[in-house]
């Protein structure tokens, strides 16, 4: 007989029975963490919106009305109450979407604002990844 080099066929099973041994211990922590990770971000990006709302503030001595929305802070709003030193180039580049694709909801009331993502299912209430995301929490 000649000299064969290679694995058997029990070789390759035990090294693939190992591997899947790995994959169902980590896989599943892995998974819990993409919704968590989202929500994270969402957080993040509501800070970012919160401090470009400061900053319009600061220019113009409120924060943009409900009607006229976060989008004031990439483009100047129309509308009561006018921006009367709305910067050049805006607030923002532009304005971002949560990371479920769906843009952010903006409630402003007098000297105060709420900012909320509706998570991923896109409607009111829902629970763990779903749920709904606000500044004031």
């Amino acid at each position: 007989m000649k000299n064969q080099k290679g694995f058997t066929l029990i070789e390759i099973m035990v090294v693939l029975a190992i591997l899947a041994g790995l994959i169902a211990m980590v896989a599943p922590n892995i998974i819990g963490e993409a919704g968590r990770a989202k929500v994270k971000t969402a957080k993040a990006e509501m800070a970012n919106i919160a401090l470009a709302l400061d900053m319009y503030k600061l220019d113009n001595f409120r924060y943009p009305s409900t009607s006229q929305g976060i989008e004031a802070l990439a483009s100047k709003p129309s509308g009561s109450p006018e921006p009367k030193n709305y910067k050049a180039g805006g607030y923002m580049k532009k304005m971002p979407v949560d990371p479920w694709g769906t843009p952010y909801l903006y409630f402003s009331k007098k000297s105060n604002y709420e900012i909320v993502s509706l998570g991923a299912d896109g409607e009111e209430g829902g629970e763990d990844d779903a749920a709904d995301i606000s500044s004031n929490d």
